[in-house]
């Protein structure tokens, strides 16, 4: 039997009370915003009957932005000031705009933090604020359409979005006056939307390859609970792409210079665009362009289609790959492909996929709203419209999350592919007598060493009792909410100081980056390995030299004579010599010398400290315990 659920003091639904709730697919290309009405998930038209609406903004001089179908129509006319295809730009910084793959025709300016601006007639504007005027777009449409205030909504994202990227989406959010239930993966989002949550169990793969991003995901099911097994993408890939490489075959075939000007070239995207859709349901598409000098007219076929865009669909099936390596499983166990994304609309995309997979894929589902779909159907249940226990979403974390430890060594807290939410702790401890500060250096990345891998965050925890080296016991706990996001908490456990950061940083891994980390962590291990252990070593080292040398200072006069004191100082000299080389046996070596050479000295300081201790008292003191 289930067990009964309890509502907050003032916070149950009534029987005759639905509360509103939206799923919304902020997406590259089109975005769409979906909710449940009569127990069923739909997703909701404008005032024209359309469902999509195009992510494009347009700014003006002294007048609200323009965003949709008529943003999209200036698009040529107005480049500078109209802006498509901004989710590429979530989370990133200036320097990582160069690497996202294509000629953005825009005037980025620098601003106060690593977020890129771009320049517009009415100001300067962030990806964030320009995310915003979408959401606001589609939130205005649900509250027209349902009669009433949202109470929140589910967003989808990328599945490797990475934090900076999803807290970019949260922010965009609360600046169009949206309450996040939750961010949802959007591969998750569309096996929702395609019942199978309903399923006792099974493996499905979620190809998704949208206008501007491409997902893979594996899921398994088993007794209403998603787990994602693994994900892998390219948040700078998708159909924008195609529609690239048909206007610059255009470009080459009407011999127009790669030198036209903004305008010109968002007409030729544009065009590409239509060919390609056209080219889903036709074999050859006519073209005519009446850019440049003179008017040209040609045709494109389909095989000639394939041909431009068969480089492109073989850079989503490396992340397939790689997807189904890290789960662990061939591509004969899956039980089912959903196509999800505008773009796998093209033939040759299905039928490629169809081929590496060994099944023909799902499709019956419209791919450009299935997403918001599903992200609807949560939100129902998320709102306390439909019973919690009926689905359960696990998505997990793409790279590991861990800390710098002494030696400038990362120590893994939370690894790779774990299920979130998540929170993990693990205590530490001081490396020095009387400490009572430590840095706390929050990073991220599969290497040994800290210079490998990506730092977070940093933050200090202050006011630690002075202890001797070791005796502090502070617990640092590591929790990943259900949107990915990450905060850290430090607490001392026995004066119970502590300290907590919210890792929000201003930009965020690009998927290269992402796939060259993984990549780096298994193709460097055995060194990595054998980095960690030196370090160790010269950790284990420097803190015996220190020991020593404070024992000899604080009771070497008194408890060695010279003989001895000569030997300890040898010792002590040597082992500082081999610390500072490489050779990891001479290190140890060196530590066990010293360590015998000072087992002596080490009792006498003992026994000394109990003489102390006990002068004045008698035995009968100790044992009568008065």
């Amino acid at each position: 039997m289930a067990l009964l659920q309890i509502s907050e003091p003032g916070q149950s639904t009534s029987p005759h009370e639905h509360r509103l709730a939206v799923g919304i697919d902020l997406g590259t290309t089109n975005s769409l915003v979906a909710t449940v009405r009569s127990g069923s998930a739909d997703t909701l038209p404008d005032a024209t009957g359309e469902h999509l609406l195009p992510s494009v903004v347009r700014y003006l001089t002294d007048a609200e932005p323009v965003v949709g179908r008529a943003a999209l129509e200036a698009a040529a006319s107005d480049p500078l000031n109209t802006i498509a295809s901004v989710k590429r730009l979530m989370g990133r910084g200036v320097a990582d705009i160069r690497h996202i793959g294509e000629t953005l025709p825009y005037e980025f300016v620098a601003g106060e933090s690593q977020m890129p601006r771009i320049h517009t007639v009415s100001g300067d504007r962030s990806p964030v604020e320009i995310s915003a005027e979408i959401l606001k777009v589609l939130k205005q449409r649900a509250e027209s359409t349902l009669g009433g205030e949202l109470t929140g909504a589910v967003i989808t994202v990328p599945a490797y979005f990475d934090d900076a990227q999803r807290q970019a989406t949260k922010d965009a959010a609360r600046l169009a006056g949206l309450h996040v239930f939750r961010l949802l993966n959007e591969p998750t989002a569309a096996a929702v939307a395609y019942g199978l949550d309903q399923k006792p169990e099974g493996i499905y793969a979620i190809y998704d390859l949208g206008g501007g991003t491409f997902d893979i995901s594996i899921l398994r099911l088993n007794r209403g609970v998603f787990e994602v097994m693994s994900t892998a993408g390219d948040s700078a890939l998708g159909g924008d792409d195609m529609d690239h490489a048909v206007a610059n075959w255009m470009m080459q075939e009407a011999g127009i210079s790669g030198s036209a000007g903004r305008g010109e070239l968002r007409a030729l995207a544009r065009e590409g665009r239509r060919v390609k859709e056209a080219l889903t349901d036709s074999d050859v598409v006519n073209i005519e362009l009446n850019q440049g000098d003179r008017p040209w007219r040609g045709e494109l076929n389909v095989d000639a289609f394939n041909r431009l865009v068969d480089p492109l669909i073989d850079r989503t099936l490396v992340p397939c790959k790689r997807a189904l390596r890290d789960a662990g499983i061939k591509a004969d166990e899956i039980d089912g492909v959903v196509l999800v994304g505008g773009s796998t609309r093209v033939r040759r995309v299905r039928e490629r996929v169809e081929s590496f997979f060994g099944k023909p894929p799902l499709a019956n589902i419209d791919p450009d709203r299935v997403v918001a779909i599903g992200a609807a159907l949560q939100a129902d249940v998320l709102a306390g419209n439909k019973s919690e226990d009926e689905m359960l979403l696990l998505d997990i974390t793409p790279l590991s999350l861990g800390i710098e430890i002494m030696g400038g060594m990362t120590e893994k807290i939370i690894p790779r592919n774990s299920t979130i939410p998540i929170a993990k702790a693990q205590d530490f401890t001081t490396f020095k007598d009387g400490q009572t500060a430590m840095s706390i250096h929050v990073v991220q990345g599969e290497r040994e060493m800290v210079d490998d891998c990506r730092s977070l965050a940093r933050f200090e925890l202050r006011d630690i009792p002075p202890m001797a080296a070791g005796g502090a016991r502070i617990r640092v706990t590591y929790q990943v909410d259900a949107d990915g996001l990450l905060s850290v908490n430090a607490r001392e456990q026995t004066s119970g100081v502590e300290a907590h950061v919210e890792v929000k940083p201003s930009y965020g891994l690009t998927d290269n980056e992402i796939e060259t980390m993984l990549k780096d962590s298994f193709a460097h291990a055995r060194e990595d390995m054998d980095a960690r252990n030196l370090r160790e070593q010269q950790v284990d080292a420097d803190r015996l030299i220190e020991s020593v040398t404070a024992a000899l200072a604080a009771d070497g006069e008194e408890l060695l004579d010279d003989a001895e004191r000569t030997a300890i100082l040898a010792a002590l000299a040597n082992l500082e010599a081999v610390r500072q080389g490489s050779d990891l046996q001479a290190i140890k070596q060196a530590i066990s010398a010293t360590d015998a050479v000072t087992q002596d000295f080490a009792a006498r300081r003992m026994d000394a400290g109990m003489r102390k201790a006990l002068t004045g008292h008698t035995l009968d003191e100790f044992t009568s315990g008065k």
